[in-house]
């Protein structure tokens, strides 16, 4: 077993960055992240089919049967969370997986790490790019004051309200920008309905396939997007941003 010690230490909780799309490894992780990934055989994942694909895209070679994997996605139990950090408790190190992206970021590992800190485990995240951050970075908007909001409500009604409270907010925020996401299939639906109700010059910056040989990355008002009309992102993934000028 990998990070085991004599005197029983905590093991680390290591945060495992996962792609976004079909890059080569190199270009998203430094070379540290595979040698540490590569000495674990304690995952605890969101999606245990996308972790694995995952983990041989990245260059793990240990046979599946010999790694222990604990799922945490809508379907598992969260009272049985606890005993997934009790053998890293104990001094074995474990890598906490999303199925997409940054760990923690609009996915349920956040409660992992939360419960590793109660344990007095250490938790050490990896690097790889943020979408969050590449498309804040990106869109000329104000990187001084910004929320992110992750999804809309899926209700019409209540993500109209959404929308335009965030708009609302950037307006009393001087210029802040605000960040949010859509699932892949719904894209289309959400970017229309902020065509629709945002006014005409409100900013909004649409970023897709970030760090693929597809990225789409363009800001513009309202009322530019009425006028050019949208790109096609469905099932893209994406992050919108939007800021109202003072």
């Amino acid at each position: 077993m990998s990070g085991s010690n004599e005197h029983n230490n905590p093991g680390i909780l290591y945060l495992i960055p996962s792609s976004l799309g079909e890059k080569e490894i190199s270009t998203i992780w430094p070379g540290n992240n595979a040698n540490i990934v590569n000495n674990l055989d304690l995952f605890i994942v969101e999606n245990l089919r996308t972790a694995r694909r995952f983990l041989r895209y990245a260059g793990y070679s240990r046979p599946f049967e010999q790694v222990c994997f604990h799922e945490i996605g809508k379907h598992s139990d969260p009272g049985r969370y606890p005993s997934f950090l009790k053998e890293v408790a104990s001094g074995r190190d474990a890598g906490l997986l999303s199925e997409a992206g940054t760990p923690c970021i609009a996915d349920p590992g956040h409660i992992i790490v939360a419960l590793a800190h109660r344990q007095g485990i250490r938790v050490r995240p990896l690097v790889r790019p943020n979408s969050i951050l590449l498309a804040l970075m990106a869109s000329g908007l104000n990187g001084q004051e910004f929320s992110f909001h992750g999804y809309l409500p899926v209700n019409k009604d209540e993500r109209i309200k959404k929308i335009r409270e965030i708009e609302e907010y950037s307006r009393q925020g001087g210029g802040s920008t605000h960040i949010f996401m859509e699932t892949p299939y719904r894209n289309m639906a959400i970017a229309e309905t902020l065509l629709k109700e945002c006014r005409p010059g409100t900013w909004l910056c649409i970023a897709a396939d970030l760090c693929m040989h597809s990225e789409y990355i363009r800001t513009q008002t309202i009322a530019g997007w009425r006028k050019e009309g949208l790109p096609g992102l469905h099932k893209r993934p994406a992050m919108f941003l939007i800021s109202v000028e003072k």
